[in-house]
């Protein structure tokens, strides 16, 4: 799987409800428009997916915040500022996460 390509069973939804899906994807596009640059969106919708400790989302947004160009240390250090937030293990847990999507199979 790329960077960009979603999971097989979002893809799979997708194929079985394309209208849900396309309001889906006009709601997100709608909510991007503001002042935020797509870097600070994309980190602040990890952010969001490891505050709310959505393993799912957490992997779509690193995917997605990667693809935007936003480099790997990036990403692990949102997962290192939840640490006073959410608390060591949860920290720890969206850390595993990044790094699944981040890190080559054999690497670190």
């Amino acid at each position: 799987m790329s960077e960009t390509t979603p999971p097989k069973f979002f893809r799979d939804f997708v194929a079985a409800h394309p209208e849900v899906a396309k309001a889906y994807e006009a709601l997100g596009q709608a909510v991007r428009t503001g002042p935020l640059t797509e870097r600070e969106v994309a980190l602040v919708k990890l952010a969001l997916s490891i505050g709310a400790r959505l393993e799912g989302g957490a992997h779509a947004h690193a995917r997605k915040a990667l693809a935007a160009g936003v480099e790997p240390e990036a990403l692990e250090q949102v997962t290192l500022l939840a640490i006073p937030t959410l608390g060591f293990p949860a920290a720890m847990a969206s850390r595993s996460w990044v790094l699944e999507t981040t890190v080559k199979k054999g690497e670190k």
